[in-house]
């Protein structure tokens, strides 16, 4: 009799878990959810508490949440993005910034990282940081084409700019991305930065495809015909 009690216990322990478990998992959909799990069994339900607490502009609260995130699912990104917005919520800026280049250094993906510390590297006049942030944004296709525009002349400012080599670096090493590269880069970057940076990809061995490298360069003439002159030398080295 006692252990059939016992295991009715059981049972009933595993599913309450259960049950528990799938709250906490369906209120990365359902918000409302996030309070009725348990503190010590929040996962994705910390993530919602911490992400209303700030969007509410409770400090206090926000930071709570956001720390006790970070403890218990340090890893993700987006869990580091979060605290800095707490952190900087709570006027504690140099954590913040620290926070945020850590969360952007361990994904890329996390977009509102990346535009924070491009930000920030162009707020300290590291050109080079912001251009590798600016190639972060761009390599994501749902990042808007209005900020990549919008940013765009900020990062890549002056012919001969550190910004442009080191973007024109990381473009011929990744010969995947070449193609796309030359289709959104015509539409969002400056035309003159956009030409300069063609032409020292290839000076760097970017091995670009030569039909999409003439419709770059035919777009081009249509905006901006100096920067198309510019480019027609190292073009012909690479598709004679």
């Amino acid at each position: 009799m006692i252990g059939r009690v016992l295991w009715f216990a059981v049972l009933l322990t595993i599913a309450g878990l259960t049950t528990v478990l799938q709250f906490d998992r369906q209120s990365e959909r359902s918000p409302e959810l996030a309070p009725l799990v348990p503190a010590p069994l929040r996962g994705y339900a910390q993530t919602r508490l911490a992400v209303t607490a700030i969007a509410g502009k409770n400090a206090p609260a926000a930071l709570a949440a956001a720390q006790e995130l970070v403890r218990r699912r340090p890893v993700p990104a987006e869990h580091l993005t979060l605290l800095a917005a707490a952190q900087a919520q709570a006027g504690m800026t140099e954590q913040a910034e620290f926070s945020i280049q850590i969360g952007a250094q361990r994904g890329w993906r996390d977009p509102v990282a990346q535009e924070t510390v491009l930000r920030l590297a162009l707020a300290a006049g590291d050109k080079a940081e912001a251009a590798r942030r600016y190639a972060a944004l761009f390599r994501r296709e749902a990042t808007p084409d209005a900020l990549l525009t919008a940013i765009g002349p900020q990062v890549f400012g002056a012919p001969g700019d550190v910004s442009r080599d080191t973007f024109a670096l990381i473009i011929a090493r990744a010969s995947r991305w070449q193609d796309h590269f030359l289709q959104r880069g015509l539409l969002v970057m400056p035309p003159e930065a956009f030409g300069e940076i063609v032409g020292l990809a290839i000076a760097r061995g970017a091995q670009f495809n030569c039909a999409p490298l003439k419709t770059a360069i035919e777009g081009l003439r249509q905006r901006d015909a100096a920067a198309t002159e510019r480019l027609a030398a190292p073009a012909a080295r690479r598709c004679s």
